[in-house]
């Protein structure tokens, strides 16, 4: 990771990253799905968290198409 990578997100811009809107990744830090942390009264989201949950999402398609095969 570069120095110019954030580390932690704020929740507009994980949901742009993601690519969902600011509803759908509050129901998913809601959930449990995606891990988020509060820095004083805000919530961010960790750039390892985004990934981490992604990379779920892709084992998950995979299995799918395992089991289908």
């Amino acid at each position: 990771m570069d120095v110019m990578t954030p580390l932690l997100y704020k929740t507009t811009e994980a949901a742009m990253r993601l690519g969902c809107g600011k509803t759908t990744l509050y129901q998913l830090i809601m959930s449990g799905e995606l891990e988020s942390v509060t820095v004083g009264r805000a919530r961010r989201i960790p750039a390892a968290a985004l990934e981490a949950y992604v990379e779920r999402l892709r084992r998950a398609a995979a299995e799918e198409l395992d089991a289908a095969a």
